[in-house]
């Protein structure tokens, strides 16, 4: 981040003090809770939550500091209070990507476009494949996104987090009735399951394996070269 863009001291006491509010919102909505699922409770854990994550950048980006605060993840969704027999639901999706190779991908589009037209020669500036958008374009609009996830390699794609929501409902909704924002008003307590791919969950696993090794080493437990198993004979 650029010395122009870094927050001001006062911005980040401002974002600690929010994080303070926020503290005695929390705390005084489990004292006076109602029930193991009170709404308030959850709404004030959700603004501790959102507060402490704006100071944690903030002081990042200007003091270069970090806090012990850890913004929740999947376990800890609130609980479900939909309907016990859902009648409908939703499917959302988020995958990212990032293009790592664009003359691969702006390839791809261009076989597309000259399978549609086959009898054009060649591909022209004016061609939607002579840009990196117009050819996400094209490749989007040929495959299906699960298609696009399963071979995204071959479109120069590397993929990145995604999750999945499976969210219950009374009724379907009426068509073309969430189009413009079909992400919107989602209630958490819906979600009736949910699937994370993330990088941060290899990154566990590769420290946990890094814990082992490190333990391997402490206990000498390196392989003696004599002790090889015997192949296994196969003709018995």
């Amino acid at each position: 981040m650029s010395d122009a863009a870094q927050p001001t001291a006062a911005e980040v006491r401002a974002a600690a003090e929010a994080v303070k509010t926020a503290l005695d919102r929390h705390l005084a909505a489990v004292e006076r809770r109602s029930g193991e699922d009170d709404p308030a409770v959850y709404e004030a854990f959700n603004e501790l939550a959102a507060a402490a994550e704006e100071y944690d950048e903030l002081l990042y980006d200007r003091y270069d500091e970090v806090t012990p605060f850890e913004i929740p993840g999947t376990e800890d969704m609130p609980p479900y209070t939909g309907p016990e027999e859902p009648s409908a639901l939703s499917v959302l999706i988020r995958r990212d990507y990032t293009v790592v190779e664009p003359q691969r991908l702006r390839a791809q589009a261009q076989r597309v476009e000259a399978a549609d037209e086959p009898s054009a020669v060649g591909v022209g500036d004016d061609a939607a494949s002579a840009t990196v958008h117009g050819a996400l374009g094209v490749l989007f609009g040929e495959f299906e996104a699960d298609e696009i996830a399963s071979r995204h390699k071959e479109f120069g794609l590397e993929e990145g987090d995604s999750t999945l929501w499976v969210t219950a409902g009374d009724d379907t909704a009426d068509p073309g009735e969430w189009l413009e924002a079909p992400f919107e008003n989602v209630d958490p307590q819906r979600v009736v399951c949910r699937f994370d791919v993330s990088a941060v969950f290899d990154e566990d696993e590769d420290d946990a394996e890094g814990d082992v090794e490190e333990l391997d080493d402490e206990l000498d437990l390196d392989e003696d070269p004599d002790d090889e198993l015997e192949p296994l004979d196969t003709d018995r």
